[in-house]
């Protein structure tokens, strides 16, 4: 018996899409973690067994492998507990497999069967979009960052058994629609301006120079020259961004956790 699902892992601020496999057969009960795991994904093994068990859900008895693909590629963190219970309760017969390969499943599971945010959502579901995923399953606490991205439909899960419902036709998730208004009602404020300048002129010259070509800027001087003064009112010159230099940068802030 061979059940397939979806999710992503990060590589630098892109993702990279990742292929849980698993294998099931009818011998002693058992599950292996196999495809360059560290040892946050190791653990999963048991917080997958306390969250189906804790949801009233039965773990299947089989042997079980759960192969993450790429196998040469190293898989960090918890955001692939949700589609390794998935591919594991699909072999089990609890979850249909229809369906599952225009899916992503990302998302820590607790033992309770609570679904707990991760970082880096919004670069996961990009790169899940990349690879032809239409549906993104994501903690409801990381549902807005990731409705941002175009072309996908985010369903916010709370819980493990809220998910089960909805793959089984039981029980509809409302997916989270993004607002691009966002991104236009809002302006930068800031506390300094870049005319409060007096003199420098050779510098604010190169400044208004790479703010209008777009270009990169490296300010080199002894202490007291007037860097940092200028580097502060450097972004009050600068053009709004577009939607797409804005979910770039959001990248960044994602991958941190400080959105």
């Amino acid at each position: 018996m061979l059940a397939r699902t979806y999710t992503a892992a990060l590589c630098g601020i892109d993702g990279f899409e990742v292929t849980v496999e698993c294998s099931a057969q009818k011998k002693l009960p058992a599950l292996e973690i196999i495809g360059l795991p560290d040892t946050a994904v190791k653990e999963a093994r048991e917080r997958i067994r306390a969250a189906a068990t804790n949801s009233g859900i039965r773990f299947p008895s089989l042997e079980m492998i759960l192969n993450l693909a790429p196998a040469n590629r190293r898989k960090e963190g918890s955001a692939f507990d949700l589609a390794m219970l998935v591919s594991v309760l699909t072999c089990g017969g609890t979850v249909p497999a229809e369906g599952l390969e225009r899916m992503s499943f990302i998302g820590e599971l607790s033992l309770s069967g609570e679904v707990r945010p991760v970082d880096g959502v919004l670069c996961l579901c990009l790169a899940a979009r990349t690879h032809g995923r239409t549906e993104v399953f994501v903690p409801a606490a990381n549902a807005a960052e990731a409705s941002a991205v175009p072309d996908i439909c985010v369903y916010p899960v709370r819980d493990l058994m809220q998910l089960v419902r909805h793959l089984r036709g039981e029980e509809s998730i409302a997916p989270v629609t993004f607002d691009r208004s966002i991104f236009t009602k809002g302006r930068a404020t800031f506390p300094v301006d870049f005319s409060e300048v007096k003199g420098q002129a050779h510098a604010k010259r190169a400044l208004e120079i790479a703010a209008a070509g777009g270009h990169n800027v490296l300010l080199i001087g002894p202490p007291g020259t007037g860097k940092s003064m200028l580097a502060k009112r450097f972004p009050t010159i600068l053009p709004e961004m577009t939607f797409d230099e804005a979910i770039e940068t959001t990248k960044i802030h994602s991958i941190a956790g400080m959105l």
